[in-house]
């Protein structure tokens, strides 16, 4: 199949413009569209959740309501931000929707390199790097989750921390801290470090372990140092509304 080349910049990513009495060069519409695809293409982004965007996320009260206006928020101001987002809520409440929507704003409108990644994966694909026959080297694997201007850390807590997995998040997470690399978390965890703020999260079954059981507390501390804790309420949108949507 021939590739369609732009008519505007006959396939070169520049076009002249005149300004007052010079004529400049401009990167062209075609480059940026192109660039944003590339940028998507390499976020790691699960095939489920490619179409998730700030408009057809789903406000069903008011904690939708306030995390829905911090994520346009948080779009608009980057990269004049010094805070990344830990989004906290049960199963089903929309926070990798969200967590992904953001990237894909910023991919979009401002081609800013993204990359996502679930807990549980990095976690696996990390110990993998350590067989004999091994695609990547840890090195490898780490790169782009060092070098992402934004990094999303999808179900922050959900494999069973251990000294070894407790030290190698605390090293990503560290990595980023210092560079100054925003990371966007999800957990369905918890915290009560604070008492006064457990009356945020009624939604959790106090029985239920808190996120400090399950990543440590130092890297809690950092967690919350480096981000805005934002908390989603409601029932698990998977379970009602998509399997009602499946009866005959």
């Amino acid at each position: 199949m021939e590739e369609k080349v732009c008519s505007k910049c006959q396939g070169t990513g520049w076009v002249l413009v005149k300004e007052k009495e010079h004529t400049v060069a401009r990167r062209c519409d075609c480059f940026k569209t192109g660039r944003a695809q590339a940028l998507l293409e390499g976020a790691n982004i699960p095939p489920r959740y490619r179409e998730c965007t700030l408009e057809n996320f789903e406000i069903h009260n008011d904690s939708h309501k306030v995390a829905m206006k911090l994520s346009k928020k948080w779009v608009h101001d980057f990269p004049v931000l010094k805070w990344g987002i830990l989004f906290l809520g049960p199963c089903g409440v929309g926070k990798t929707h969200l967590a992904v929507a953001i990237i894909h704003e910023l991919i979009r409108g401002k081609n800013v390199p993204c990359y996502f990644y679930d807990f549980r994966t990095l976690i696996r694909d990390i110990q993998q790097t350590y067989g004999a026959e091994t695609a990547k080297t840890e090195a490898e694997l780490l790169n782009p989750i060092f070098q992402s201007q934004v990094l999303v850390l999808d179900e922050l807590g959900a494999k069973r921390t251990s000294d070894w997995v407790e030290e190698t998040v605390f090293y990503i997470i560290n990595n980023r801290y210092n560079n100054k690399k925003l990371t966007i978390f999800t957990s369905n965890y918890i915290d009560r470090g604070e008492e006064e703020e457990d009356k945020k999260f009624d939604h959790f079954r106090k029985e239920e372990p808190s996120l400090v059981d399950r990543i440590g507390i130092r890297l809690r501390s950092r967690l919350f140092e480096m981000c805005k804790v934002v908390s989603l309420e409601g029932e698990d949108y998977r379970r009602k509304v998509k399997q009602a949507g499946y009866r005959l």
